[in-house]
């Protein structure tokens, strides 16, 4: 009983101490968890395409991991990079010209509600929204203090561009292991998990294929999306179309709305300020070329793969995104989907129990021991004579006298 309770006292000892050394090794890494987790999903996006070169080179894994690496920095990274400076450049540009009046939001403002209906414009001063002097005062600060925010960040990205290089760094060389060691790694991780074979290989082919499916969908929904909505603005002389179009490409990552909430305002606007056919074209594009999409691409590349509704991905995405910043797109539908996994394998278990019991019951019904029949020849003959015991109890006693 002893050493049962010293072996027990061990175990409990080991699991504190690996709980432990866990979160101290998680506490370690958080500085870099954007890298560490960028770095595991464009592994998981790459592996398909490091296995083909690894086959195609004879084996050659490093080889294949070097030049799988190169073709995402070449499509995936250097357009980011390249993007985020021109981006940032028209950003400033644009908000250069909101604070010394070339682009002025409260004439705009005053041009649409002088547009209005009467109708409309009294229900507007009823509910104090058509106060023309006070909302230019509001959007004159606002642009002051985007532009002071935009200021602020670019010094921000500046003095921590060497911040950036050093988690740009390790998300590459954790690319460039996880691409080549990455089956290894797998076996491991799925050989530790304390969970039953089954679910272990159904929750990671789940985690995969909603990472896959999540960053490739969204991503190339949100890119042709951004381009779309850029060209048609740049076509009609909207100001600021490479911001705009940026705009639009991070709200497409919202299922459902996406890239409306830009190029629907501002349709409206041309309606209302007498530029009708600017409104019907861009209204047109939006609806006809955006919104299909989105409704043609995102349920291929995204829902047909993550099996999710499409306001589970919304929720999940709006959900992720404001807990987890730019990685929630992805961590909020993971999250989801693996929920959805882990009851649906909780579901499917009980069942199982539940028609393995059913099944031993019958067994046990049918294996079950049948009453001996009684002899039918003695049933008979106690029917047949009432008196026949007592003429047999008469005849032993009988023999027993003596002559």
């Amino acid at each position: 009983m002893r050493d049962r309770d010293r072996s027990g006292l061990q175990q409990i000892s080991f699991y504190l101490v690996l709980a432990a050394v866990s979160v101290a090794f998680c506490f370690v890494l958080w500085p870099y968890a954007g890298a560490v987790f960028w770095g595991a999903v464009l592994a998981i996006i790459f592996t398909p395409a490091n296995n083909w070169l690894a086959r195609a080179l004879g084996g050659r894994r490093n080889l294949a991991a070097l030049l799988t690496l190169t073709i995402c920095l070449l499509i995936v990274v250097l357009p980011l990079v390249f993007l985020a400076g021109a981006l940032l450049q028209e950003g400033n540009t644009v908000f250069q010209q909101i604070r010394s009046g070339q682009i002025d939001f409260g004439n705009y403002f005053q041009r649409a509600i002088y547009a209005l209906p009467p109708s409309l414009g009294k229900l507007l001063e009823r509910l104090d929204l058509a106060d023309i002097s006070g909302l230019q005062q509001q959007l004159t600060a606002g642009a002051a203090q985007a532009s002071q925010f935009v200021a602020t960040r670019a010094l921000s990205i500046g003095q921590n561009t060497f911040q950036f290089m050093i988690g740009f760094g390790v998300m590459m060389y954790l690319l460039f292991f996880l691409l080549r060691d990455g089956p290894d790694i797998s076996r491991r991780i799925i050989h530790a998990i304390p969970l039953e074979a089954g679910h272990k290989e159904h929750l990671l082919r789940k985690f995969t294929t909603v990472a896959r499916a999540t960053v490739k969908g969204n991503l190339a929904v949100a890119a042709v999306q951004g381009a779309l909505g850029g060209l048609i603005f740049w076509i009609l002389g909207i100001q600021g179309a490479l911001l705009w179009a940026v705009l639009m490409a991070f709200l497409s990552l919202l299922p459902a709305v996406g890239a409306s909430l830009i190029w629907g305002p501002v349709a409206i606007y041309f309606l209302l300020t007498g530029e009708t056919a600017k409104g019907i074209v861009l209204i047109a594009f939006g609806a006809v070329v955006i919104g299909t999409v989105d409704n043609l691409l995102r349920p291929i590349l995204v829902g047909k793969d993550t099996r999710m509704p499409d306001w589970v991905v919304l929720i999940s995405t709006l959900g992720g995104m404001s807990l987890f910043g730019l990685n929630g797109f992805v961590i909020g539908p993971l999250i989801a989907a693996l929920f959805i996994a882990a009851w649906d394998l909780s579901t499917s278990t009980r069942e199982e129990i539940a028609r393995r019991e059913a099944s031993a019951g019958a067994a046990g019904a049918v294996d079950a021991p049948t009453p001996a029949p009684a002899d039918a020849a003695g049933d008979r003959g106690d029917r047949s004579d009432p008196g026949g015991n007592s003429r047999a109890a008469a005849a032993a006693t009988a023999g027993r006298r003596p002559d």
